[in-house]
């Protein structure tokens, strides 16, 4: 892609977001896998995983990955592991399963930290059928070889036009 290209900016309204949440509610609760937690992946996952949790009336907990503050989300998902060593299971929601490194990077840590992976799932709004790691549970299904359209959630979109453009530019192979 082109520097001064800019990406194609999908704005996914709120009503298609309503929907995609119960979908994924929908799939959840029909699944003959029962979540303890919701968990939230800050800062995409947050707002779905409070809709998914309010649909669900499960309780929901969240680790701010987003923020980069070094060890702070290391700590909560070591805190968060333990909970699956005792047989609570855990459903973590995310926005996007992009590149597939957010969640690559939580299973890892979880891992690390003695979480039981039987009492684990991944649900997203949004998933890559080319993404390096997959999830259990989706609302929409997109092959980025194909769709290099950059989702714009409805909490996103409160944002500026030049930081959305932004952020879209600072990842260019999801979108060339």
């Amino acid at each position: 892609m082109h520097e001064s290209a800019k990406p194609h900016l999908h704005y996914i309204t709120n009503d298609a977001f309503l929907a995609d949440v119960q979908s994924l509610a929908q799939l959840i609760d029909q699944s003959d896998w029962k979540p303890d937690f919701i968990i939230g992946i800050g800062r995409g996952g947050l707002v779905p995983a409070v809709y998914i949790s309010h649909q669900t009336q499960l309780p929901m907990l969240s680790i701010d990955h987003s923020s980069k503050v070094p060890g702070f989300a290391d700590e909560l998902l070591a805190k968060v592991a333990a909970k699956s060593a005792t047989g609570q299971r855990l459903l973590f929601i995310d926005d996007i399963n992009d590149s597939g490194g957010t969640i690559d990077y939580v299973r890892r840590l979880l891992a690390d930290n003695g979480c039981q992976d039987d009492n684990l799932r991944f649900a997203v709004i949004v998933t890559n059928s080319r993404s390096r790691v997959t999830v259990d549970y989706w609302a929409q299904m997109i092959d980025r070889d194909e769709d290099k359209r950059w989702f714009v959630f409805p909490w996103e979109a409160v944002g500026t036009k030049d930081a959305i453009v932004e952020e879209a530019l600072s990842v260019p192979e999801r979108l060339s």
